[in-house]
């Protein structure tokens, strides 16, 4: 049987023709060995020498490692390898991101980033809605988006919900939401809920305040469409879903369904499982990246150090996956969350900028005023940001700001 080498180092990539991905690897092996068997198991290799695999398959399938650096391979898989015109995450997943991590020779490997020719972003429509379309709807063209999540995560009522939610309005927040576990359980049904925030979001611009909720529709993939467009029409302005435990699939049949008229809003729970570790998994970038292909129109992507939630050290290239203009979709706006507080929203826009949406759980409802008091100091802690005075300044004549400064500091 004749013998393949995968290793083509020295030669130039070719995103036009490949998808290319970064591996970070850690091996016994010399990483020439490492990266031969990476690019072995997602193409057109094995274990061991097969008799039917031939030159024209190898040549035209098979993957090629452009490039070791230290502990980093460069593995380009031909866009042949992929689905034609049909969009299919799950396809994509299991070429780039399959079973490479079961590989025993391998201690660990992360896929730190990928990036993808023509042939395949054709294949998706990216956000109908995008950041644009978000600040449009809010009448908020320049200043950060600033929102809240209901707390507690489950127990309220649609009453105490829709009560949480205007009360987060009155106090200036532009977005509000469910938290990742409230779907449609007995204490808080989801129609219920949904009509009863509509009415608040409703009372709110009746005062002159615009505001968007969204509710979570993360259920079976047989079901969510369905479900997506009954909550439009109790009065949702927008949905959210969990794309880890939905599927990128889930995300995409939202986004591309025509009865689906309002921004979807993505959560990423579940995530940590396989980003948190910065030897083996999936780096929270290539998830960015798919997402937007998708069609999300907002996406968590943590607090760039800021909060509770752990960060990788290249987690800012995230802003960049869901802002940059290196593809042909909408940006989407990029959801700060996890711990965040008044005293750390000037650090978030710091490293952010202010095309992002800034929200608080526990940092509003925590408030020693309650919720509108939580509110009013996200929003001056914002206003301030953006006009570039310190949080400690605005505070002397902004009594709700001094007092969420005063409870839990500020960076």
């Amino acid at each position: 049987m004749e013998s393949y080498s995968y290793l083509h180092l020295g030669e130039p990539e070719d995103p036009s023709e490949y998808v290319v991905c970064k591996y970070r690897v850690t091996t016994d092996l010399t990483m020439e060995k490492a990266a031969e068997a990476i690019a072995a198991e997602q193409s057109t290799g094995t274990w061991t020498g097969i008799s039917t695999l031939d030159r024209d398959i190898f040549d035209s399938l098979g993957a090629r490692v452009t490039g070791i650096e230290g502990d980093m391979i460069t593995v380009e898989y031909p866009a042949e390898d992929f689905s034609i015109e049909v969009g299919s995450v799950p396809q994509i997943l299991s070429v780039i991101a399959g079973n490479l991590f079961g590989l025993g020779a391998l201690k660990g490997v992360r896929l730190e980033d990928v990036s993808f020719p023509k042939s395949i972003t054709s294949q998706f429509k990216g956000p109908k809605f995008g950041a644009d379309g978000l600040r449009e709807i809010l009448g908020r063209p320049e200043k950060p988006l600033v929102g809240t999540i209901v707390k507690p995560k489950i127990g309220l009522s649609p009453e105490k919900t829709a009560e949480y939610v205007y009360e987060a309005g009155s106090g200036g927040l532009t977005n509000s939401k469910d938290d990742e576990t409230l779907v449609d359980q007995p204490f808080c049904p989801i129609d219920e809920r949904t009509v009863a925030v509509a009415e608040a979001l409703d009372t709110l611009e009746e005062e002159g305040h615009l505001m968007v909720h969204a509710i979570n529709v993360s259920t079976r993939g047989d079901r969510i469409v369905e479900l997506a467009e009954q909550v439009q029409e109790w009065g949702a302005k927008q949905i959210m879903v969990d794309v880890i435990t939905c599927g990128f699939g889930a995300v995409q049949a939202l986004a591309e369904d025509p009865s689906i008229k309002v921004p979807i809003h993505v959560h990423r729970t579940m995530h940590g499982a396989f980003t948190k570790d910065p030897l083996h998994g999936i780096a929270m970038l290539p998830i960015t990246k798919l997402v937007r292909m998708c069609g999300g129109d907002a996406l968590h992507i943590g607090t760039l150090g800021a909060g509770k939630m752990s960060a990788g050290a290249h987690d800012g290239g995230n802003l960049a996956a869901c802002l940059g203009d290196d593809v042909p979709y909408k940006t989407v706006m990029p959801v700060c969350s996890g711990g965040v507080h008044p005293g750390i929203v000037s650090d978030i826009t710091g490293r952010a900028g202010m095309n992002v949406q800034i929200q608080a759980g526990g940092g509003v409802a925590g408030h020693p005023d309650g919720v509108v008091g939580g509110a009013k100091a996200m929003s001056q802690a914002v206003d301030a940001a953006f006009l570039g005075i310190p949080a400690e300044e605005y505070a002397k004549d902004h009594e709700e700001l001094a007092k969420a400064l005063a409870m839990w500091g500020s960076k």
